[in-house]
């Protein structure tokens, strides 16, 4: 029976401040017997409520499920403040949180396709052939 209103217990090891960085970086270990997993969204909530810190600034990845479920252990970093954030974190993971915004439209085959043919010309006909095919 999966009840997402079961208790969740986090537990956190190899606690670094990095000044660096300017953020705080840890193993998070989450007990959730009687729940198959435990979101992103809430262990940000449950993490900045133990650190006091803003939730927009905890970011929270490579989560894995241990065998038999219960327990899952992944990765979190807080962040002292938004500019160090957007300076260090990789732009999938600030699209991820909602801080910047998916720029690439066209799909990775059509870009692969377009590079390879751009491949087999020379000088001024190779931009030609990198820009996208005009539809009639």
């Amino acid at each position: 029976m999966a009840d997402n209103s079961s208790p969740v217990t986090l537990r956190t090891r190899k606690f670094i401040t990095n000044r660096l960085l300017a953020r705080r970086q840890f193993v998070v270990d989450v007990l959730h017997p009687n729940r198959p997993n435990v979101s992103r969204v809430d262990l940000a909530e449950k993490l900045a409520a133990l650190y006091k810190a803003d939730k927009g600034r905890v970011v929270t990845f490579g989560l894995r499920t241990h065998f038999g479920g219960g327990r899952s252990t992944g990765f979190a970093l807080i962040y002292d403040d938004e500019a160090s954030q957007k300076k260090f974190e990789p732009k999938y993971r600030l699209i991820r949180s909602g801080l910047a915004t998916k720029t690439d439209k066209t799909s990775r085959k059509l870009r692969k396709e377009r590079k390879n043919r751009a491949k087999k010309l020379r000088g001024t006909k190779k931009s030609k052939a990198a820009e996208a095919p005009k539809k009639k």
